[in-house]
């Protein structure tokens, strides 16, 4: 830092230090008050610092701006270390990292202020972060762009934090954007090491600001390993020996490193049946998968589970009947489903999904807004006869279902 240059400073005392007159007044009441400082900074000094002063120094940084009240920063150091933060100052002082103002009372002059100068220079030569850097960099990456548009409402959130908790939360961001651009699966720990070398490295908070912002099961990032959960008549050959899926009576969950070693499968099924809500698959399982495949969707599904159900369809083609809730999100995701089968080349149907189906339940409940945009956008959609009729009872009636109130397994197919 440069020396000073206003006018009425005078000359460095032994130590250094100049000092500026302020209000002197009358020379008979001996008041008046001063401002001193010493010529530049030296931060050179303060790794040979006892670790008392240093820790204190850094108590007094963390928080506030450069000006300080003296009392405030004796507070800080309370009874125990008033003795350290008296030093403290005085060094602080000749090393030229402080100005003070003081007064004169009783006969001789108190600190009334301390200013830090260079204050963001100083906490980073303790280990601190500079915020004026953090706050710079913070804008800059409020320019960049992510590429997988369901981040931008996250990234928006960043603008309202402290510039050091938004720069991580960022990097966060970027790692979840590689993530996705990569297609990846695992659960919460190996998101984790992906993103800083640290399987405990994310924060409670920080889980809770992604799990606030998005679906993290559709991101590919579970709690535990995911699985694909499914009964069939099936016998999987894989590399290292023979899964027989013939001997499970309701369902079995089969990890996606376990659908990736598979290389064929023994026996024949009639259809692929998909079902979307937890309690009517585990009565699907049991009631259709000694003759046919029956798997559960977790509803938008993860890249993962599209990528284990692509091994199986592999191994084993055959059409989908696809059991969603009768509601505006379950056409969608009934829809997703579908096109997984498309790609495949084979076909699908909509199953359990007719809008008689919808009416028949016992309870109901109304249409929301976003169910209401869905509808909308339904009108200039292709959808199967079966899901344009289910959409069309939807908006003439206002009602949406679930299929734990389906109770007919056979009815529809």
């Amino acid at each position: 830092m440069s020396e000073p240059r206003e006018a009425g400073w005078s000359p460095p005392d032994g130590e250094g230090i100049r000092t500026l007159s302020l209000d002197v007044g009358a020379k008979s009441t001996l008041r008046g008050k001063r401002r001193r400082r010493a010529l530049r900074p030296r931060w050179e000094v303060l790794p040979l610092w006892p670790a008392a002063w240093r820790a204190l120094l850094i108590d007094w940084l963390r928080q506030g701006g450069a000006r300080r009240k003296w009392t405030s920063l004796l507070q800080v150091a309370g009874g125990e270390r008033a003795s350290d933060a008296l030093q403290l100052l005085a060094e602080l002082l000749k090393m030229g990292l402080v100005e003070v103002e003081e007064q004169r009372l009783s006969g001789r002059w108190q600190t009334q202020w301390v200013e830090f100068l260079a204050l963001e220079d100083t906490r980073e030569a303790l280990g601190l972060p500079n915020r004026e850097r953090l706050r710079q960099e913070q804008a800059a990456l409020a320019e960049e762009r992510l590429v997988d548009p369901r981040l931008a409402a996250l990234g928006e959130t960043l603008a309202a934090l402290p510039a050091e908790r938004a720069l991580r939360r960022h990097e966060l961001l970027r790692a979840l954007d590689r993530w996705l651009a990569d297609e990846r699966c695992g659960t919460r720990r190996d998101f984790a090491l992906f993103a800083r070398g640290d399987t405990k490295e994310i924060s409670a908070a920080e889980w809770q600001w992604l799990d606030a912002g998005l679906d993290l099961e559709i991101c590919g990032i579970s709690r535990h390993t995911p699985a694909l959960w499914l009964r069939a008549p099936l016998a999987l050959h894989c590399a290292s020996g023979i899964l027989d899926l013939r001997c499970v009576p309701d369902a079995i969950a089969l990890t996606p490193a376990t659908l990736d070693r598979l290389r064929s499968m023994e026996g024949t099924l009639g259809c692929w049946r998909v079902v979307e809500n937890r309690t009517l698959f585990e009565r699907a399982a049991r009631h259709w998968g000694a003759c046919d495949g029956v798997l559960w969707v977790p509803g938008f599904a993860p890249s993962w589970w599209h990528r284990a159900v692509s091994a199986l369809l592999r191994a084993c083609p055959a059409p989908a009947r696809v059991a969603c809730d009768p509601d505006p999100a379950g056409i969608d995701i009934a829809l997703q489903v579908g096109a997984l089968w498309e790609q495949h080349s084979l076909p699908w149907h909509p199953w359990l999904m007719k809008a008689t189906t919808l009416a028949a339940l016992p309870c109901r409940k109304p249409l929301g807004d976003q169910d209401l945009e869905r509808l909308a956008r339904f009108k200039d959609q292709a959808l199967p006869e079966e899901l344009r009729e289910l959409a069309a009872w939807m908006v003439r009636h206002g009602e949406k279902g679930e299929q734990e109130g389906i109770v007919d397994l056979e009815g529809d197919g």
